[in-house]
């Protein structure tokens, strides 16, 4: 499985901006995928998930309300629109997939064993 991440950018505070993330390879009909974002000196953190056949949704809680995550099925892509962007929202945003992601265990890092490229985010004040 290959992800590739697309979509970042430098927007203004309260801006959107929509990423995407384009898998190859096997089918994600069972799949978990995620986003996780990274600022320097700090640690991944999970932003949002959606599992893949189910379409159940899961988000970080200083997301809610702001960004949404969604799939289509026939793109097999994945994207996270994130409106009302705040400057802390500033990261490389990465996504990330599995097959083998326990319920209620999607928002750990160490669950996905594919990893797409990072894009930038960058929220200006």
């Amino acid at each position: 499985v290959q992800l590739q991440a697309s979509g970042g950018g430098l927007v203004q505070a309260g801006d959107s901006l929509t990423l995407s993330c384009v898998g190859f390879g096997r089918t994600f009909s069972q799949s978990v995928m995620g986003w996780f974002r990274q600022t320097p000196g700090k640690e991944r953190e999970f932003v949002a998930a959606i599992r893949w056949s189910e379409g159940t949704t899961y988000y970080v809680d200083s997301v809610k309300g702001r960004f949404t995550i969604s799939r289509d099925f026939a793109k097999k892509t994945m994207y996270l629109r994130m409106d009302s962007l705040k400057p802390e929202d500033t990261a490389v945003y990465y996504c990330a997939a599995d097959y083998a992601v326990r319920y209620g265990l999607e928002r750990l890092r160490n669950q996905y064993n594919f990893w797409g490229q990072g894009t930038q985010v960058t929220v200006s004040s």
